[in-house]
């Protein structure tokens, strides 16, 4: 049987990098938290939530695509695993500036 490769949760959390409180998105998954941009590494396809790592995913690197607009580079801090997804309406865009100065 073919999994699915996009599973839709959009949930609140709260941040283990920041520890601030993150709401719904809304319009679609928020899977990083908008305030440090961090995430954790739960997936292995997106809201699959089957990932066993758990590790703190941090941002590293920005690319801008043509149709998402800026994709966040994450590298896991305890497996070094590079996962990439779109950035929110409401992330900090300081930090996504701050990214694209970075060479990962």
């Amino acid at each position: 049987m073919m999994q699915k490769r996009f599973t839709k949760i959009d949930e609140e959390f709260i941040c283990e990098n920041c520890g601030k409180k993150v709401e719904k998105l809304g319009y679609t998954c928020r899977n990083h938290c908008p305030y440090c941009l961090h995430s954790k590494h739960v997936d292995v396809n997106p809201g699959d939530r089957e990932e066993t790592c758990h590790g703190i995913l941090e941002p590293i690197g920005i690319e801008l695509d043509s149709k998402k607009g800026y994709v966040i580079i994450f590298k896991c801090k305890k497996c070094g695993a590079i996962r990439k997804n779109k950035a929110a309406e409401d992330d900090n865009m300081d930090l996504i500036i701050n990214l694209s100065t970075k060479q990962y």
